[in-house]
């Protein structure tokens, strides 16, 4: 066989599975001196990567031989303990942020993790608030209500839906057609139960959320890219409590809260990182309530991260 293209479809570790324009997927391993390079990462290729690879018939596999410069990817740490990062996935048109008030409760220092690395990617965010049938009254209710308030303010898209009654699926549907996204979130909020709203031929695997901890428990293992309509894509995450922050210098992560960055400009010191330096405009702001207190209070837990969490990420 002679070399075609492919996009990365599903990594298990050595193996990558390739899907080429034909829509036929090939089991693939990497040329051998394929690891030479991204000395950095964990892992040289990820999901939504487009390579060239050959079909090798003493193998009876395909070689990748070549990765097609990547627009933007999106990485976690490997572990606490090391440098080095993990791909998670590339060449992405949109993030979709998913979460719930209840079952499992969100929490907004989650959702501001996200946005701040897609912010930093230049990728779409996409906020997606499931289960609002659990949400129609009572404290639940008022705190989507809050949330909804808050990030519709800052001009971030919303979406409200829910999987079991089907409400704005469609219209959801619609709105990813055509691209490439990541769905992300914690475990419990349905992400994998909206892909099988989506396209029910996927039939992918969902648990109920824990009667005893509330929260939700794995089930994607593995990053994948699934099909939801022609031409459309959605990648499959599981569920993360933390997403890892790269190359930034601190006084750098208010950049990517909009509502900072408008006012940031006016600080005294132009490494201010906002908590009590004199002439702090963000400081300010915050103190005559122009900058919710959810979202200051998530900015400081992702400043307090950073003394523990040097920065170690490289862009492509």
């Amino acid at each position: 066989m002679d070399s075609k293209s492919g996009i990365i479809i599903k990594s298990t570790g050595s193996w990558y599975h390739v899907m080429d324009k034909e829509g036929l997927v090939y089991k693939c391993k990497l040329r051998g001196k394929f690891r030479l390079k991204n000395l950095k990462a964990t892992n040289p290729l990820t999901v939504g990567d487009r390579v060239t690879f050959h079909w090798d018939a003493k193998l009876a596999s395909g070689v990748i031989d070549e990765l097609e410069e990547r627009k933007n990817y999106i990485a976690r740490k490997s572990s606490n303990l090391s440098r080095q990062y993990h791909i998670i996935a590339a060449n992405l048109d949109l993030v979709l942020i998913t979460a719930s008030v209840v079952r499992p409760q969100v929490s907004p220092g989650f959702i501001d993790r996200y946005l701040v690395i897609a912010e930093a990617h230049e990728i779409k965010p996409v906020i997606i608030f499931n289960k609002t049938d659990l949400a129609l009254e009572g404290e639940a209710a008022d705190r989507l209500q809050r949330l909804a308030e808050i990030y519709g303010s800052l001009g971030y898209e919303i979406w409200q839906v829910s999987a079991k009654t089907g409400e704005n699926l469609q219209e959801l549907k619609s709105r990813i057609h055509g691209k490439v996204s990541l769905i992300s979130g914690q475990s419990g909020v349905g992400k994998s139960t909206l892909l099988n709203k989506f396209n029910p031929s996927l039939n992918l695997k969902t648990w109920q959320i824990s009667d005893f901890t509330g929260k939700g428990q794995h089930v994607t293992t593995f990053y994948e890219m699934h099909p939801v309509d022609d031409d459309t894509f959605v990648i499959d995450s599981p569920g993360l409590r933390e997403l890892g922050l790269f190359e930034f210098e601190p006084f750098e992560i208010s950049l990517f809260y909009p509502e900072m960055k408008k006012v940031s400009g006016a600080c005294r010191f132009n490494t201010c990182l906002h908590l009590a330096e004199p002439g702090c405009a963000v400081r300010q702001a915050f103190e005559n309530n122009e900058i919710y207190p959810e979202r200051y209070q998530s900015y400081l837990k992702i400043i307090e991260d950073f003394k523990d969490e040097k920065p170690y990420y490289s862009k492509s």
